[in-house]
């Protein structure tokens, strides 16, 4: 038995030997970062961001690869399944990573089992909008107006699934209100573009999606879905100043990477995302775009956050009792 022990405590100092110079070599090839949505939207609006900074610290190319469809679970089996070598990272939300389990739950790819979460990097606040021919310029007017016109008007989301989707239910719940819900192949992209075009009436996606069309006057922004105003947007309320304090939700973006991915090279990537989000045009280009910038005092830390928004969202989904067959 004490040859046996001696013989595994040898073997796990080699195992950690390897992973310590694997992690002082690393990186020595460029790094791929899976977003598992389209351009356009605020997983890759926040990619773009960071990507330059990250080249720059990490000493190697970042290249940005989007990996979209079937509501994100495409790119998250892509990089779950890629090799655990510090190669492949993958920036995944609330959506991908804390909703879909619950959504999808045969998918064979678990985020709580399969990745190691390294950071918060922000969180992109919701915006309840609407297109402007909609006579309503508060939560409240829209409520009345819509009250007087049960099932005659439509909202958009991306997918069954979505936050978007989830969130727009349990307001209409709680409003007493009802709108058909029209889903589309995106939400920044397709769902934004309904509002603009007129096709719905109102949508739930995120303040970075809206702020070019609000200045423009083609579309309006009723409410931030945040716990306070958005700088970008300071004129417009919270949805708990109007009257649903459960509703300050937004996007949340994380990285990750496969599990498995040693220790070391765990701790330089997260050091190089805490040093990233807090470069100062890194967060100058982040807020003028709606998002701000949040980070877990560890690995760890976002761990117990993760687990936290699963089991939330896992409430939510069966409460609103929605389903991914579901319109």
């Amino acid at each position: 038995m004490r040859r046996f022990l001696q013989h595994v405590l040898l073997a796990a100092a080699g195992v950690a030997a390897v992973a310590a110079a694997h992690a002082q070599s690393y990186p020595a090839r460029p790094i791929r970062m899976i977003v598992p949505f389209n351009p356009g939207g605020a997983s890759d609006f926040v990619a773009r961001i960071i990507q330059p900074k990250m080249t720059e610290l990490l000493g190697q190319q970042v290249v940005v690869d989007n990996r979209a469809g079937a509501s994100g679970n495409l790119g998250v089996e892509i990089a779950a399944r890629a090799a655990p070598d510090g190669y492949t990272l993958f920036l995944g939300n609330v959506g991908t990573t804390a909703i879909n389990p619950s959504i999808f739950p045969k998918f064979p790819i678990r985020p709580l089992r399969d990745f190691i979460g390294l950071t918060l990097l922000v969180d992109v606040p919701g915006a309840f909008a609407t297109h402007p021919s909609v006579p309503a310029s508060t939560v409240k007017e829209f409520i009345d107006y819509t009250r007087s016109r049960p099932g005659q008007l439509n909202y958009g989301s991306s997918g069954a699934g979505a936050a978007q989707r989830l969130a727009f239910e349990f307001f209409m719940n709680k409003a007493g209100i009802k709108l058909v819900h029209i889903p589309y192949k995106g939400g920044a992209g397709a769902a934004t573009a309904a509002v603009l075009a007129g096709e719905v009436a109102a949508t739930m996606v995120t303040v970075a999606s809206f702020i070019p069309y609000v200045k423009t006057g083609r579309a309006k922004v009723l409410a931030v879905m945040a716990s306070r105003r958005s700088p970008a947007l300071p004129q417009v309320p919270t949805m708990a100043e109007s009257g649903f304090p459960e509703l300050t939700l937004g996007s949340w973006q994380a990285m990750y990477v496969p599990r498995g991915t040693p220790r070391p090279i765990v701790d330089r990537l997260y050091a190089v995302m805490i040093r990233t989000v807090g470069d100062a045009e890194v967060v100058r280009r982040l807020t003028a775009g709606g998002a701000e910038v949040v980070t877990s005092k560890s690995p760890e830390d976002f761990a117990v956050f993760l687990k936290d928004q699963n089991e939330f969202w896992a409430k939510i989904v069966k409460d609103v009792g929605a389903t991914a067959e579901q319109q």
